[in-house]
Formats: C-alpha cells, sequence, structure tokens
C-alpha cells in the first residue's frame, strides 16, 4: 500500500476525532456561559448551542477535507510523519482559532447583556419631581 494512502487515513481518523473532541467539549462547557448571555433562557441557550456546534463541525469538516491534498509524494515512516505533523497542526491551529472567535464573539454578548443588565435601576421609581417653572 502507498504511504501517501496510510497518511491520508491518519490525517482523516486523527483530525475528525480531534473535531468531534473539541465541538462536544465545547458544547457542553459552552452551554452554562450561553445561559448567562441569554438570562436564563434555557431552551434558546440549547437552540444557540447546537446552531454554534453544527457551524463548527461544518466549518472544520470543510477545511480538513479541502486541505487533504498533498501533492509531495511520501516515501517513508518518516514522510508520514512529517506530513502528519503538518496537517494536524494546521487543523489542530485552525480549531484553536474558531475557538477563541467563538468566544470573543460570545463575551462580547454577555458583556452587552450585563451593561443593559446595570442600566435598569435595582428598584422601581416611587414619584417624580417636577421641574420648577423657568424665572422662579
Amino acid at each position: 500500500m502507498d504511504l501517501t494512502v496510510v497518511a491520508y487515513v491518519i490525517y482523516l481518523l486523527v483530525s475528525l476525532g480531534l473535531t468531534v473532541w473539541v465541538a462536544r467539549t465545547l458544547s457542553r462547557n459552552g452551554r452554562v456561559f450561553l445561559a448567562d448571555v441569554l438570562h436564563g433562557n434555557e431552551k434558546l441557550a440549547d437552540a444557540v448551542n447546537h446552531l454554534l456546534v453544527v457551524g463548527f463541525y461544518l466549518v472544520n469538516l470543510g477545511f480538513i477535507a479541502l486541505y487533504l491534498q498533498d501533492d509531495a509524494t511520501i516515501a517513508d515512516a518518516r514522510g508520514v510523519f512529517e506530513a502528519l505533523s503538518q496537517k494536524l497542526g494546521v487543523v489542530l491551529l485552525v480549531l484553536g482559532v474558531m475557538h477563541l472567535g467563538n468566544v470573543y464573539a460570545l463575551n462580547k454578548f454577555r458583556r452587552r447583556g450585563m451593561m443593559e443588565r446595570e442600566q435598569t435601576p435595582p428598584v422601581a421609581p416611587q414619584g417624580y419631581t417636577w421641574a420648577a417653572p423657568a424665572g422662579k
């Protein structure tokens, strides 16, 4: 069997496994964060969480598929390891950048929500003070 095909198979198995692991970890741990961002609306947090996971899978699986092709011929075991380290390193960097992008966007939403909560007074107004007429 050609070593290039072996490298492709190992690359696909490892990168798909990493993508599934990262997506499940982000989904499980991000749900609590989303519930806070969405003011405790659990149903909406679950829906947004699911949509984020689907988008995460689509982008990463698309990138993995596009990055599969390699023009170099692999001649020995060293070449397999070098090709795999390069490809998996790029996949890990893309996963990390996507994760940081999601956290950044969600943190922006969370801060906006916190600012909106701070805008409302803790106690409802009990009365009004009328301004004095001009000139008095």
